[in-house]
């Protein structure tokens, strides 16, 4: 797969009792081992999280910190979309 059929997208969710929740999905092949990142991510953001398929999700409002904690990772800023 190129890796313009690869994209990574940053939304946010609202679950129970209306807590809000940052879900990374990762679309496409990507070989990333999701439970380090997931583990980076929690010490960066200061949050609980989970990996839930092919998502990573983070308690509470991430979305700018996520985008550029992925790129310091070396994800490529274009296929990193908000939404």
């Amino acid at each position: 797969m190129s890796a313009d059929e690869q994209q990574i997208v940053i939304s946010n969710d609202r679950r129970k009792w209306g807590r809000v929740v940052t879900v990374v999905r990762f679309i496409g092949n990507f070989d990333v081992n999701l439970k380090n990142i997931l583990t980076k991510a929690k010490k960066k953001c200061a949050s609980g999280g989970t990996v839930r398929d092919n998502e990573v999700e983070l308690q509470g409002d991430h979305r700018f910190k996520m985008k550029k904690f992925l790129i310091d990772l070396g994800f490529p800023e274009e296929n990193i979309l908000i939404q």
